[in-house]
């Protein structure tokens, strides 16, 4: 699919692209798209920062434990609701009674993340999320942050969490142990890259193969191709509700599986 910048990238590098080049050129990296220094989805994950530190920087003030708002109401559902499927509550139960010491490393990816991937029902933005080294630097500060919550709990005894309950095969378990932890990377970065990908290829291509059905009949008849503009007109609608239900569940998934790696990596059974 063809990537299309926004007209925000395009203004970023108007304005900040010579000297993002001149940087590069200093460094001795050559940029490969001299108009477009600044990739899209730098700009859109930039974006989505800035609109989530000045969404906490309005809340703040407004927090209210008597007299709770609307807003309030729904960020709180996000940490803990009866479900259990919130980030407060997936820490409790998959990291035990020390999990809400993670809270802000694993809050901070799943709110990023979900920013990310609802960024593209704004017409005009793309999601950040839908360019692979966006879920890869998700996924490696993931695997950074489990493996160092494990050794800061049992030190140095964390590797013996890779050798085995048997010493004597540890020389077999142990790399098949690493490779199968590191394999987490590749896991949570196709996971979320192929869904967002998906999700907004599966919209494209249906919107244009409707807006090529609605010419076609114009072309017949008037009646008919205005009967199949209303259709292709009301069918983003449909599309974007899956988007935004894709993003909510990828959102998801990139909490639980945290939680999950750190309550293995930092269980007492080590």
């Amino acid at each position: 699919m063809e990537h299309h910048n926004s007209w925000l990238t395009d203004l970023v590098n108007h304005w900040l692209g010579g000297y993002v080049a001149a940087l590069w050129e200093a460094l001795g990296i050559p940029p490969r798209d001299p108009g477009h220094v600044i990739p899209d989805h730098v700009v859109m994950s930039l974006l989505v920062i800035l609109l989530l530190m000045a969404f906490v920087l309005w809340l703040k003030p407004r927090l209210s434990v008597d007299r709770p708002g609307a807003v309030q109401q729904i960020v709180e559902v996000m940490f803990t609701n009866p479900t259990r499927f919130a980030i407060r509550d997936l820490l409790d139960d998959n990291v035990g009674h020390h999990g809400r010491q993670y809270m802000a490393m694993v809050g901070t990816i799943t709110l990023f993340i979900l920013g990310s991937n609802l960024i593209s029902v704004i017409p005009g933005f793309n999601s950040p999320t839908a360019v692979t080294t966006v879920p890869l630097g998700c996924a490696l500060l993931t695997y950074v942050h489990f493996n160092a919550a494990g050794f800061r709990i049992h030190g140095l005894g964390y590797l013996k969490h890779f050798a085995g309950p048997v010493w004597w095969m540890s020389w077999l378990i142990f790399p098949v142990e690493f490779i199968s932890t590191t394999a987490r990377i590749l896991s949570l970065t196709v996971r979320l890259w192929a869904n967002m990908f998906s999700s907004e290829l599966i919209y494209v291509t249906i919107l244009g193969l409707f807006l090529r059905l609605t010419s076609g009949l114009w072309e017949l008849h008037p009646v008919l191709g205005s009967l199949a503009g209303i259709f292709a007109a009301t069918l983003p609608v449909a599309f974007v509700a899956l988007h935004v239900f894709v993003a909510v569940v990828q959102a998801l998934v990139f909490t639980i599986l945290p939680t999950v790696y750190l309550g293995l990596a930092t269980a007492e059974e080590h």
